[in-house]
């Protein structure tokens, strides 16, 4: 393979903080290169400078042995260096098929050709395997995995010589990340190198020719994939051996029911019912677009359930919460699965972010805020979760993506919730920092805490839960135990309602 990008002593400065020192990489067509790191490590800063996003403080790179130094995003992207961010930078006013042509819309006499524009961004969705998503659909109305994978289908759709793509099945299900393996391949065997940041080591290991790791914004190194173990992997992050035995699963549910959901309705979600006793720790999985994330959002008053309700511990009075504010006073809290709209202010610091759930009473007395204990629990959670900042004043949007979700569920770990909802927790999070979302799990549990944990991870269900609900076409299908579950069952449940719903299109 003949080398297409040469990336030599990169630094990125921002003031006095270096988050990027000296660092050189080579990257060959056809290749998929791996890029691995701890959340801070440097690895987003230097895609970034890679694809025109950010400037370089020092250092040069060359593409095709020509200088190679962007401007901007758009610049890069006429070299054929095309980027997906971990977090979405689609327009959610717009269009699917507006999104899709952004930079190339079609015009006929003048103005846009809205009919030749939804030709062409049918064509691609069909060959991306999203047919089933509207060309007309706003991009907001989308779920955040639909919205990633239609991101990711308007990068594959231009001709690109480097695609870099971050986190890029965070968000995804095991099908849909499925297909995006099979495009990659395509990919490679076209010439085309990609530049793959993934914290699922086992994706690293599966689509990976090489591998190189950043840590604490240096060069760690770059190996042959095939060279390296998952724990390996891990040891050159960190840079101290791991041990790679999981923990034993300790059950802590108790008799006592925390919460019991009856036949709630919204929007996709139909007539779903469930219950989680105190202490347990339910996982709900399902096909992107089933309905998983929906459902919260119902429970928690983020959407409006139009039937149904919600009962809470031992209080038999039914409820549909109207606001999150509800749903937060009697007891409940959730971490979303898109922090960066729904579950932080990015303008804000790493305190004012972790302790706005539980202002009053917990920080406030007589109208004033209490500084120290804002600053003692802050710091607390910053080290319980290894939160990386340079203090706890800094803002949140300056954080890596993973530092940001680290604040996200701090933010309700603060918070004395009775039930807990968590969307997708370890989204963008390293192994070290999953391990400890994984801990404070158990610890909540061991507290008589009731948990609801969604996740597209299957593997990250398997290991933290005590029972999986399965959601498919809007609908709650089955339920399955430790002793009861496989990923084969699990696959089987998530296609159910979509073929009953073919078949009684059929009949």
């Amino acid at each position: 393979m003949s080398s297409l990008l040469q990336v030599d002593g990169l630094t990125k400065r921002y003031g006095r903080v270096t988050v990027l020192q000296n660092v050189s990489l080579e990257l060959r067509s056809g290749e998929i290169h791996a890029l691995l790191g701890a959340n801070g490590a440097g690895k987003s800063t230097l895609c970034k400078i890679i694809s025109g996003l950010v400037p370089a403080s020092e250092g040069e790179m060359t593409l095709e042995g020509d200088s190679f130094a962007p401007s901007n995003k758009q610049d890069a992207e006429s070299r054929g260096v095309e980027i997906v961010q971990q977090e979405l930078n689609l327009i959610p006013t717009l269009s699917v098929a507006e999104n899709l042509l952004l930079t190339r819309l079609p015009h006929r006499f003048g103005a846009v050709d809205t009919r030749e524009l939804h030709r062409m961004a049918q064509q691609i969705l069909d060959r991306f395997g999203l047919s089933d998503v509207s060309t007309h659909a706003l991009v907001g109305s989308l779920g955040v995995g639909r919205q990633q994978m239609v991101e990711i289908a308007a990068a594959l759709a231009r001709q690109c010589k480097l695609l870099i793509l971050d986190e890029p099945t965070a968000a995804l299900s095991g099908s849909e990340s499925e297909q995006l393996f099979a495009h990659l391949q395509r990919l490679r065997e076209d010439g085309v190198a990609v530049i793959y940041i993934s914290h699922r080591l086992d994706e690293v290991a599966r689509l990976s020719d090489r591998v190189t790791v950043l840590r604490d914004g240096t060069l760690a190194g770059t190996q042959p994939t095939a060279s390296l173990t998952t724990d390996a992997m891990v040891d050159l992050m960190s840079g101290e051996a791991t041990a790679s035995a999981k923990r034993d699963h300790v059950c802590h549910t108790s008799s006592e029911t925390a919460m019991r959901v009856e036949s709630l309705t919204s929007g996709i979600v139909r007539e779903v019912s469930f219950t989680v006793q105190r202490g347990e720790r339910l996982g709900i999985t399902g096909l992107v677009g089933s309905g998983r994330t929906e459902l919260l959002r119902a429970i928690f008053g983020a959407d409006v359930a139009t039937s149904g309700h919600v009962y809470l511990g031992r209080d038999h009075t039914p409820r549909r919460f109207r606001h999150p504010s509800e749903a937060v006073a009697a007891g409940m809290a959730m971490v979303t699965e898109d922090r960066k709209q729904d579950g932080l202010l990015l303008s804000q610091s790493i305190r004012t972010n972790t302790t706005l759930s539980s202002l009053w009473p917990r920080f406030s007395r007589l109208g004033l805020t209490r500084e120290t204990e804002e600053n003692r629990i802050t710091t607390e959670m910053r080290d319980s979760l290894a939160t990386r900042c340079e203090s706890i004043d800094q803002f949140v949007g300056t954080l890596s993506g993973g530092n940001q979700q680290k604040v996200a569920v701090a933010k309700w770990l603060v918070r004395d919730a009775d039930v807990f909802l968590f969307d997708e927790p370890t989204r963008g999070i390293d192994a070290g920092a999953r391990q400890r979302i994984y801990q404070l799990f158990e610890t909540l549990a061991n507290q008589g805490k009731a948990i609801v944990i969604v996740s597209s991870d299957l593997e990250e269900l398997f290991e933290t839960c005590d029972r999986i609900a399965v959601m498919s076409a809007g609908r709650m299908v089955d339920t399955f135990g430790r002793n009861e579950w496989s990923e084969e069952k699990i696959m089987q449940a998530s296609f159910h309602g979509y073929k009953d719903r073919l078949q009684s299109v059929h009949s």
